[in-house]
């Protein structure tokens, strides 16, 4: 049986490579979203080679002592979640989890030896995302929902403000388990206001059913919903494949937009790369025909198939746009293997060691030595060790994690101190936590 588990996650940052999950929370569903079983709510500890951003403790108010007191190790925390919360079958969703808890969760399986994807894919998993959910309902859809709006009077999708609107109960913003109930009730509203959309947005979850869309060997126009377009038109336009981009995705032109008229210098906002595996929110032109839906987007049939027909008149463009898409890079370069999981993949040999890391415990770490062909490995392996089993690091092992443990801190150290002045006043208590914290790791 497919069930959801909407999950939320409270990290130490924003940078999922580098900054850590700090409270992990969860409900699993049925396809009606109705619960099943008790709600996910627990704190992982914060590791001793990484400071947390000030900014973000004063918005979560979870201090790193906080996690010390009562989380979990980071190793016990990855087998729990690929153990007993993604189990087969599951729909991993949440709001904005696909560009940002998603990325966590990679990111800290793959620093304890874990397939940093397996738990999104394979045996029946999935995932999905509410937050472009709710921004193609709202360009298309907006019937029976109240829609929020900042002082300026232009459309916002903050969660806090959407349940408010719509009288559904979210007490503690920011608070992980408060977050995964506001988000449930934010798709059984959409779920039942717009039901033919919320169900055909869940199928194209799927980037089979996307490709079938989106693809070169078919151009066509499609309406897409990203957080990249314009905020007047509730971040909604139509596109037009391209070229190929990384990783066996696509680029795609925005349509609104005349290649003619665009200043060279301005031309390369005007294309974005779709990545099929990131359930975009796309739907066929049709969509437009119903309850007025080009004029809600600001567009006309006649200005999307007229710059598509200038689009298709220089093909040079496309190519200059491929060959630029390819001369940025997609991560920055990685100071540790930490940072490194999208370097590339694992071969089969060491697929079976890093099985054997990760079920091993302190005793049998002790004396575990593998031969690794990928290079990143036997670093991050000590660091592994170093993090959450240092009963296991032999003599030069420690001294090799205390000296990466002071370097790392001594490169997060200038931005933390300058974010702690600035942010100290908001919350004295926090912010004495968070001196303490930085005191204690550094060992004054």
């Amino acid at each position: 049986m497919k069930t959801f588990f909407f999950y939320d996650l409270e990290t130490s940052g924003l940078n999922a490579r580098a900054d850590r999950v700090m409270q992990f929370a969860g409900q699993r569903t049925d396809m009606e979203l109705e619960p099943i079983g008790e709600p996910v709510n627990i704190l992982v500890k914060m590791t001793d080679d990484a400071l947390p951003s000030p900014e973000a403790i004063m918005v979560t108010k979870i201090t790193p002592q906080a996690t010390l007191r009562d989380g979990i190790l980071e190793a016990k925390f990855a087998r729990y979640v690929t153990e007993e919360i993604f189990v087969p079958n599951t729909i991993a969703v949440g709001y904005n989890t696909v560009r940002f808890d998603d990325e966590f969760m990679r990111a800290m399986l793959w620093r304890n030896f874990y397939d940093s994807y397996e738990w999104e894919w394979k045996d029946g998993r999935s995932r999905w995302d509410i937050l472009d959910v709710v921004r193609l309902t709202r360009a298309l859809r907006p019937e029976g929902i109240n829609w929020p709006v900042r002082e300026d009077g232009a459309p916002t999708n903050r969660l806090e403000l959407i349940t408010k609107l719509n009288g559904v109960a979210h007490e503690h913003a920011h608070d992980a388990l408060s977050d995964v109930y506001a988000t449930i009730a934010v798709a059984r509203l959409i779920r039942d206001k717009q039901p033919e959309l919320f169900d055909y947005l869940l199928k194209m979850r799927d980037k089979k059913e996307i490709k079938k869309l989106i693809n070169l060997d078919n151009k066509r126009p499609v309406v897409y919903a990203s957080g990249r377009y314009a905020n007047e038109y509730n971040k909604t336009t139509v596109v037009l494949p391209l070229v190929p981009g990384r990783n066996g995705n696509v680029l795609v032109y925005d349509l609104r937009h005349n290649l003619q008229d665009i200043d060279p210098e301005k031309i390369f906002p005007t294309v974005k790369e779709l990545c099929y595996n990131k359930c975009p929110a796309v739907a066929p032109l049709g969509v437009l025909e119903k309850n007025d839906g080009w004029a809600k987007i600001g567009l006309t049939r006649e200005i999307v198939e007229q710059n598509m027909q200038t689009l298709l008149e220089h093909p040079e463009f496309a190519e200059q746009m491929r060959t630029k898409w390819e001369e940025q890079p997609e991560y920055p370069q990685a100071l540790e293997p930490e940072a490194a999981l999208y370097d590339g993949f694992l071969n089969d040999t060491d697929r079976i060691k890093v099985a054997a890391v990760r079920n091993a415990d302190a005793a049998r770490l002790a004396d575990f030595h593998p031969e690794f062909a990928d290079p990143r490995l036997p670093e991050l392996l000590l660091h592994y060790k170093g993090r959450n089993f240092p009963e296991a690091l032999s003599e030069s092992e420690a001294s090799k994690w205390e000296e990466y443990r002071r370097a790392r801190l001594e490169r997060q150290a200038p931005k933390f101190l300058a974010s702690l002045q600035k942010e100290y006043h908001k919350d004295e208590y926090i912010g004495e936590e968070l001196k303490l914290y930085y005191e204690s790791l550094c060992g004054y």
